[in-house]
């Protein structure tokens, strides 16, 4: 399974991005799938779950501002990112558990939100 993150880039405080990740090979039996992310200095945090039933979880620091959503059949999972903060700046990475093999990660998207 090969992840693609998109959608990532430079946007002001108070903004909006939409994260994409595309899913290509054999998606079969997706557990979960999901959004974390990686600030310079820090170590990578859960943003948001989204499971295969729909159930969602979402970091603290971004509920009531972030969506996540999927698409199942395709193994796609967005992230809507709206009243962005300077601390919402990182580098952001997708990240599907499927069922017996284990985690697959994109390679990831910046996104930086200038204050």
């Amino acid at each position: 399974v090969q992840l693609q993150a998109s959608g990532g880039g430079l946007v002001q405080a108070g903004g909006s991005l939409r994260l994409s990740c595309a899913a290509s090979g054999n998606i079969f039996r997706i557990i979960h799938m999901g959004w974390y992310r990686q600030a310079p200095g820090k170590q990578r945090e859960l943003v948001a779950l989204i499971t295969s039933g729909g159930s969602t979880n979402y970091a603290d620091s971004v509920k009531g501002r972030f969506t996540i959503s999927r698409d199942i059949a395709k193994g796609t999972v967005y992230l809507q990112m709206n009243s962005l903060k300077a601390e919402d700046t990182a580098v952001y990475y997708c990240n599907h558990h499927i069922a017996v093999r284990g985690d697959y990660w994109g390679r990831g998207t910046l996104v930086t939100v200038s204050s």
